[in-house]
């Protein structure tokens, strides 16, 4: 296995590609993490935490769209969710090209 941290920093900044495109966001990162995981040291950790923040995100969202009814609650949710999902992978982007493990809050372990 080899030490790619340029690879491990492009994985996390290719969350934001929904930026551009609008989709995106979990299937860059799945396909990077699928093809590399066996070559480039810590892929898989980088990579599992990266799917399991994209599907907790979707599953956020879901959980948002009852509560805009409750006080237009949802609608906060949704602007503190898009500010997170912005955020945390430049954030972690960073920490990656330290060498650091990657962090995500509010993150279901749905893949470990």
């Amino acid at each position: 296995m080899r030490n790619d941290k340029q690879l491990l920093v492009i994985t996390h900044l290719s969350q934001l590609i929904s930026l551009v495109t609008g989709f995106g966001s979990l299937l860059l990162p799945l396909i990077l993490w699928l093809a590399n995981k066996g070559r480039v040291n810590q892929m898989d950790i980088h990579g599992k935490s990266i799917v399991n923040f994209q599907l907790s995100l979707i599953i956020w969202f879901i959980i948002c769209v009852p509560l805009i009814l409750f006080f237009g609650l949802g609608l906060l949710g949704f602007a503190a969710l898009g500010l997170l999902s912005i955020i945390l992978p430049i954030v972690n982007a960073l920490r990656a090209s330290r060498g650091e493990n990657p962090t995500y809050p509010l993150t279901f372990n749905i893949i470990s």
